[in-house]
């Protein structure tokens, strides 16, 4: 499954359980929080300055 930029992290974490260690790797270390239920991937790299570009190609990897 590829992983969009507009998919929410919740549905991320639930296809792909191993994406959390990914996501936590590359400074997203609140996985689990509420917001995770309705941010999209997009959404929280830029709340946590993450590069999106760098980010995606991590979890299709």
């Amino acid at each position: 499954m590829e992983i969009t930029k507009e998919m929410i992290i919740h549905d991320i974490l639930m296809a792909r359980p191993d994406s959390a260690e990914i996501l936590i790797a590359h400074g997203m270390g609140c996985v689990g929080c509420p917001s995770s239920q309705m941010e999209t991937l997009e959404e929280a790299a830029l709340v946590h300055g993450m590069n999106l570009d760098i980010l995606m190609s991590a979890l299709n990897k």
